[in-house]
């Protein structure tokens, strides 16, 4: 277990130090994560609160399709992605393979269901009993929607630290239509596969590290934003 402990010391100095590798990988995780969460969110949100709140054909089928995406393989997500933008897809002319926004469109699609499916339950679960109370103090359709958001913001909190998860750990989407590319398209999933098959554990340690690190923020955040 000694190289375990020389890796761990070796890791924190690699991040003192600033190296390149390392932090390029970090900066390519983050602005991809970043853009997945942002486009999902403000797609799953309002899909989701439709999915629960209100009642329409095919809501079952739409639910059932939705709680099936939530495993879907991050493998099956980079294929499809790597189909529709590789040089023969319909999207090749976009030159989006092996770059972050390629990556970013394949994380979107492994976030969104998870965002979309969590806001419905969130929604279907809500007190009934509220918005009969709210339109007989005399709300109006706007005030009932804000006050039901305001009820379940921990619920969607809860959403989008999961989705963010999810995005965050994946592999197989960074390492199929990003290409693994040092310095331009490594994410830190990507480069710890690699510098461990390399024997290189002080650079997966660090990389190890930061993830945890920005685990651990997101989910410090949420708790902060509960106790607010």
């Amino acid at each position: 277990m000694e190289y375990l402990f020389t890796g761990f010391i070796k890791a924190m100095e690699l991040l003192i130090r600033g190296d390149a590798s390392t932090w390029s990988a970090v900066s390519a995780t983050v602005q991809a994560s970043t853009c997945s969460m942002i486009i999902s969110l403000s797609a799953g949100l309002p899909c989701g609160f439709f999915l629960g709140y209100f009642d329409f054909r095919f809501k079952r089928q739409i639910r059932t399709v939705l709680d099936t995406l939530l495993a879907l393989p991050t493998v099956c997500v980079g294929l499809l992605v790597y189909a529709f933008i590789s040089s023969r897809g319909p999207l090749g002319d976009f030159g989006l393979l092996f770059s972050l926004s390629g990556i970013a469109i394949g994380q979107t699609i492994l976030a969104f269901p998870i965002v979309t499916a969590i806001t419905a339950s969130i929604f279907e679960n809500i007190d009934r009993d509220l918005k009969l109370t709210l339109i007989s103090l005399g709300a109006g359709k706007r005030d009932i929607i804000v006050t039901c958001l305001w009820e379940v913001r921990y619920g969607i909190l809860a959403a989008a630290v999961t989705a963010y998860g999810r995005v965050l750990t994946e592999v197989g989407i960074s390492m199929m239509v990003g290409g693994n590319i040092k310095y331009h398209t490594r994410t830190i999933t990507t480069a710890i596969a690699l510098e461990t098959n390399k024997g290189m554990f002080a650079d997966g340690i660090a990389l190890g590290v930061v993830l945890m690190a920005i685990a651990f923020g997101v989910n410090l955040s949420l708790s902060f934003l509960r106790k607010r």
